[in-house]
């Protein structure tokens, strides 16, 4: 594998480049010993140990005796997610919605908090643009709302639209805000997901976004994810019903992102 850098640079680099170049060489070659990945990082067999250990405690790949594996990274079906914790993504949702003010254009991202945002945007004067279909049925009828549904491959379990079509739709648009989704946030604020067919569709949605609402309910921090989506940088609002730890708030608040707690 190239990854088009010197194994001196590599070396030299922040432990977070590191894990990305690991988690990489696992994407791509699957199951993966320490030497190997030694090798082609550039690191001793020591340090790798520690990432392994480090990314597991993180959610984003599973150790085995000698190496370490991929996670399949495969979503739980829409209906087990939308039972968890439903009284702290309710509380998230009803403040998302009252950030978003009347006549404003909307982007609800993929995931049960965004369907119970949706559910609190019923009545009000505003364009929704989606590529969740719960989303989409639970506006559909609304009169006031100026629904758009974006096109793309029909993930059943999990009730979304992804692919190239759902991407340019989404650099055809301009939204005042977004209201996005994640699996996990990792103590220096990067944001994760769980399924990587998932993850350009949400850069897409940050992309075309003037404000990006992050909701997040307390056990995101620090949750679960094989692929990162974007770093805080890219977020200017965190909306949870926990205080984070104190190491994420500070990677938070350093990068300029305010956090609201419900």
């Amino acid at each position: 594998m190239d990854f088009a850098e010197s194994p001196g640079r590599v070396r030299a680099m922040l432990p977070d480049r590191r894990h990305e170049l690991i988690l990489r060489a696992l994407r791509s070659d699957g199951p993966t010993s320490v030497t190997v990945l030694a090798e082609r990082i550039g690191a001793s067999q020591a340090t790798i140990r520690r990432d392994l250990i480090q990314l597991e405690d993180e959610g984003l790949l599973k150790r085995v005796y000698g190496g370490a594996v991929p996670l399949t990274g495969e979503d739980d079906p829409f209906p087990d997610v939308a039972a968890v914790r439903v009284e702290a993504k309710d509380a998230i949702a009803v403040r998302c919605a009252e950030i978003i003010k009347d006549g404003e254009t909307v982007l609800l991202d993929i995931g049960t908090t965004a369907l119970r945002v949706a559910r609190h945007l019923r009545g009000r004067s505003l364009t929704v643009i989606t590529s969740n279909l719960a989303v989409y049925e639970e506006l559909q009828d609304e009169k006031d709302v100026q629904l758009v549904l974006l096109g793309g491959v029909v993930r059943r379990e999990y009730r979304s639209l992804v692919g190239f079509l759902t991407e340019d739709n989404l650099r055809q648009i301009r939204a005042d805000r977004l209201v996005l989704g994640t699996s996990g946030i990792r103590p220096n604020g990067q944001i994760l997901d769980t399924t990587a067919v998932e993850v350009p569709v949400k850069r897409a949605m940050i992309a075309a976004s003037d404000q990006v609402v992050l909701a997040a309910d307390a056990g995101k921090f620090p949750g679960t994810g094989m692929a990162r989506v974007c770093g805080p940088e890219d977020i200017d609002v965190v909306v949870t019903n926990a205080p984070a730890d104190t190491t994420t708030r500070t990677s938070l608040r350093e990068a300029g992102v305010e956090v609201v707690e419900v």
